[in-house]
């Protein structure tokens, strides 16, 4: 059996890292294409040097552009490649325009495909990552479900029961396997000065909310309110698409008045994982991130409409603000009250090696 991991973004990589080493566990063969969706230094390369990973890779290069032109060019390029390569098995995982790529390529060569984190929905279609993750579903042949919740959505749905697997949330087999070396390697606490459970930690970066300049601008007034009231800390490592929606807004000015704001560069996973594990409170609009503050017990508040992840905020690990500085502020008092003795709804850590044996038993 011949498997191909299709990624190309920074939280792919992240979440098919425990998936990469349980197959070369079972010494399968495999190898990965990297579409090149995220080709930043900071975003990419990094996660594979810190992570340790050295799988046979091919990288595409597409680099950045519309929706349509990006995902016409990885198509054209993924094709070529599972022709050449011609794998039994594609692994895909999310809801990106790689993984929608990924899948209709391998579905018209009649590929098995499977899902990893398969199920979310947000029911919110400002969201292009909602259409990806419903069209990847619908042609997939294994959907690995993080949760029963998850496996609840693809049955109503219409999707066999046979087909899905739950399987818990790769995030958490990745978050067990590298905090003990984030612990002892990530000197980010240090380098940016400051003390566990003395700061809070922000990022921002989906489209529908930095793409926007009024919901952008509520982020932005709400930190500035944080600031004043905690007098703490706020870290903000910039994503680039928000580094330039700033820009292009003409915020810089509001973003420089905030006091006690430390902006950093985009980090690795190293690095980000201390820092989550160290805050006081998690403010962001990544479902990974909120999937990892849920993992490592620290309060998050959701800066979206809607989230997919809403095992998090059923069990009080997490709170829905959107991009509304008074419901942001108010969040944060609830949330900083909360005891932290929530159970983790995402897993055990074992989600890899469940999705390895179900490939194995149904493949091999």
């Amino acid at each position: 059996m011949k498997v191909c991991i299709i990624l190309g973004t920074r939280p792919e990589i992240i979440k098919m890292t425990p998936v990469i080493r349980e197959c070369e566990k079972n010494k399968l063969n495999y190898y990965v294409l990297h579409t090149g969706q995220h080709y930043d230094y900071k975003m990419d390369k990094i996660f594979f040097e810190e992570l340790s990973l050295k799988p046979r890779m091919t990288n595409l290069n597409i680099g950045s552009g519309s929706h349509a032109e990006v995902t016409g060019k990885m198509l054209i390029g993924i094709e070529k490649n599972l022709i050449e390569e011609k794998p039994d098995f594609v692994f895909v995982e999310g809801d990106t325009n790689s993984v929608l790529a990924g899948a209709l390529a391998a579905s018209k060569l009649n590929i098995k495909i499977g899902h990893v984190e398969s199920g979310l929905r947000s029911y919110d279609k400002r969201m292009p990552e909602e259409y990806n993750r419903i069209v990847v579903d619908h042609i997939s042949d294994y959907l690995f479900a993080p949760t029963k919740k998850e496996e609840e959505i693809l049955l109503k749905e219409g999707i066999s029961k046979e087909t899905i697997f739950v399987t818990g949330n790769t995030i958490v087999d990745s978050v067990y396997q590298t905090i003990e070396i984030a612990r002892k390697e990530s000197k980010i606490l240090e380098k940016l000065n400051i003390k566990p459970q003395q700061y809070f930690l922000v990022t921002a970066h989906r489209q529908e909310n930095v793409d926007n300049k009024k919901y952008l601008s509520g982020i932005i007034e709400a930190l500035n309110r944080i600031s004043e009231k905690y007098n703490f800390p706020i870290i903000f490592p910039l994503h680039p698409r928000t580094k330039d929606r700033i820009k292009k807004f003409k915020l810089e000015e509001k973003v420089s008045e905030i006091k006690n704001l430390k902006i950093t560069n985009p980090l690795g996973f190293l690095d980000l994982l201390m820092l989550e594990e160290n805050a006081k409170l998690i403010l962001t609009d990544s479902g990974g991130i909120q999937e990892e503050a849920c993992t490592l017990k620290i309060p998050c508040v959701v800066m979206r409409k809607t989230s997919d992840r809403p095992e998090s905020i059923e069990i009080g690990a997490a709170i829905l603000a959107w991009c509304d500085p008074q419901k942001i502020m108010d969040s944060i008092e609830i949330m900083l009250k909360k005891p932290k003795d929530w159970e983790n709804s995402f897993g055990d850590g074992k989600a890899s090696e469940k999705i390895i044996n179900t490939i194995k038993k149904g493949l091999c």
